[in-house]
């Protein structure tokens, strides 16, 4: 496992801590100037914290409380930046045996191909495309044998089309790497997609760290919500209602799961839009029972399959809800803009925030 620890007060302010697995990805989101590339320069011992600890496996690599600060050369890194940093003078396979500790065609032509580089070997970084250096970047860092890969913002200098090629490649590519992965990144979509845990950092702070999905669904915090771009943020008050803690919200009380919550406190609560539940016209299901919502359509946006309707609930106020649901779904409820449709607000994805 990697263990981080890492406090500075100069040249920016940092006090992190994180956990990655060997097998796992863990990604690196927030603002850009949070410290996430400072973080992975610790790692790599490419930047001294003034206090810390960074543990690989058993291997202790930076221990400011026993002077221990093993080089970059001494640790075992594979680093990918967002600007290739290819050799230009150097071919695809002398880039690559230059960072192999005892230099191996062999073993640099299965690295190629599993990075889809066959037959490029002769090339320099100039003949290639974007993606393809990207790919030659992975390899050597690959050819370094590390015990962490680190990835900073890898897929940002590419295009779109190319992006996704690439998340797919390292998606398969995973499957054969045991070690622990930190992937940066500013794309919440592209965390999602590729990551297993993820690591909200603000203004050098590590906020909250977990499971993706948790992460997004449950944030500890409002701050670390606005950060993931939560669309459902809203505010209610916790009351008692025959024996049992329901969410008010304006005229609705809402069922929530158990809470810790004492009863007349005012929290935030979220819902993420893939959670809210459509009352279909044909097939009626058990939980269009469960937190009864009626509320007019504003607008809808289609992309890739997901339309994200834009709604507002009936009632005495004028607050808006965010829903994710197939195109396929529209289509067939034959929804438009102006239409009342009934929703429900699911118990278990309702998560309440203190104020």
């Amino acid at each position: 496992m990697l263990d981080v620890i890492i406090k500075q007060l100069l040249p920016i302010p940092l006090e992190v801590h994180l956990q990655c697995h060997p097998g796992e990805m863990l990604a690196l989101v927030g603002p850009s100037g949070s410290g996430k590339t400072t973080v992975l320069r610790c790692i790599a011992g490419l930047h001294h914290p003034e206090q810390g600890l960074i543990r690989s496996h058993k291997t202790t690599w930076f221990d400011t409380n026993h002077m221990i600060n093993y080089s970059p050369q001494q640790r075992r890194v594979g680093m990918v930046f967002q600007n290739y940093a290819l050799f230009p003078h150097l071919n695809v396979m002398q880039n690559i045996l230059l960072a192999m500790p005892t230099p191996r065609k062999n073993i640099a032509r299965t690295l190629l191909n599993q990075v889809h580089l066959n037959g490029l070997e002769t090339r320099y970084p100039s003949q290639l495309s974007g993606g393809q250096q990207q790919r030659v970047a992975l390899a050597r860092a690959l050819a370094r044998e590390p015990e962490v890969l680190l990835l900073d913002e890898p897929f940002s200098a590419v295009d779109k089309v190319t992006r996704r090629k690439l998340y797919l490649e390292l998606h398969a590519l995973r499957r054969q790497l045991s070690m622990p992965i930190i992937l940066v990144t500013h794309d919440l979509d592209e965390a999602a997609m590729l990551a297993d845990q993820m690591c909200v950092i603000h203004q050098g702070n590590t906020l909250q760290q977990g499971p993706v999905e948790e992460v997004f669904n449950r944030p500890h915090s409002l701050n670390v919500a606005r950060l993931t771009d939560a669309r459902n943020v809203l505010e209610g008050q916790i009351v008692m209602v025959d024996g049992q803690k329901k969410l008010q919200w304006f005229e609705q009380q809402l069922d929530i799961a158990d809470t810790d919550f004492a009863v007349g406190s005012h929290v935030y609560w979220i819902i993420s839009p893939s959670k809210i539940l459509l009352h279909q016209r044909r097939r009626p299901s058990r939980g269009e029972h469960e937190n009864p919502v009626q509320a007019i359509i504003i607008d809808m946006i289609t992309l890739r399959g997901i339309t994200t309707v834009l709604m507002k609930v009936t009632g005495n106020n004028d607050l808006l809800l965010q829903m994710d649901i197939p195109e396929h779904v529209v289509q067939r409820n034959q929804l438009q803009r102006g239409e009342h449709i009934g929703l429900s607000l699911l118990q278990n994805a309702i998560h309440l925030i203190e104020q």
